[in-house]
């Protein structure tokens, strides 16, 4: 592991995945392996359960790593890759609370206002497809719950734990082995972090804007949703 990212989801961690990769520090692993990998679930409901995790393991073949569910475990990450660098993705509590709500908290929002009928639907789902159960559960376990103590519709809550997160890592990972970065700066304070040649002719990566979340998460999801229906199939 060469590079830990910290920041919160929503805070550029996609456009941090892509500009890692393609600055030879990958595979770089997010949220997105989870998705497509089922059986990475368990390694981060055992780590929010206090269960015995080896880190070792969990992020064999990787050389870095963006996004939730890392960055709620981001002192246990820091401190079990001493040599990592360490990245801190930054954005405007304000722009960050509104884009979350709007994509990775999307679901607890619309949640409050589901009829009886609608959760239901939701839990069958859930029965129906394991892995989809699962994930479900990891995100509210490892990341509503561990981080926002089930708050995420909460906006003043919600930011300020955004804002203390950013302060602890800022108080607690030395200066010279943290970034606070923000993906709109580009490559030239990376690449200089990193200590290495800002790639000639390849213009800063932007991808996640809600639209395209919106669009590959549901493909995400129908795709988990089925591989494991097919598997009890089977």
């Amino acid at each position: 592991m060469r590079v830990i990212g910290v920041g919160f989801g929503r805070t550029g961690t996609t456009s941090l995945r892509v500009a890692l990769e393609e600055l030879g520090f990958g595979p770089c692993y997010h949220m997105f392996n989870i998705v497509e990998e089922p059986r990475r679930i368990n390694h981060w409901l055992a780590a929010a359960e206090g269960r015995p995790v080896d880190w070792t393991k969990v992020f064999a073949g990787f050389a870095s790593v963006v996004d939730f569910p890392a960055a709620a475990f981001w002192r246990e990450l820091v401190a079990h890759y001493p040599e990592a660098k360490v990245v801190l993705t930054v954005r405007d509590a304000q722009r960050w609370y509104d884009s979350a709500t709007s994509t990775i908290f999307k679901k607890a929002v619309e949640a409050e206002s589901r009829p009886a009928a609608a959760k239901f639907a939701f839990r069958l789902a859930g029965k129906i497809s394991p892995d989809l159960g699962a994930f479900t559960r990891m995100v509210q376990t490892a990341i509503q719950q561990r981080l926002f103590d089930g708050r995420v519709t909460d906006r003043e809550h919600a930011i300020k734990v955004f804002e203390q997160h950013n302060r602890d890592v800022m108080a607690e990972v030395p200066e010279d082995r943290l970034l606070v970065y923000d993906v709109t700066q580009g490559w030239e304070r990376l690449c200089d972090f990193l200590e290495v040649p800002v790639p000639a002719g390849t213009p800063f990566p932007h991808d996640n804007n809600t639209a395209s979340f919106h669009k590959d998460e549901g493909r995400r999801m129908r795709r988990m949703a089925a591989r494991s229906v097919l598997f009890r199939a089977s």
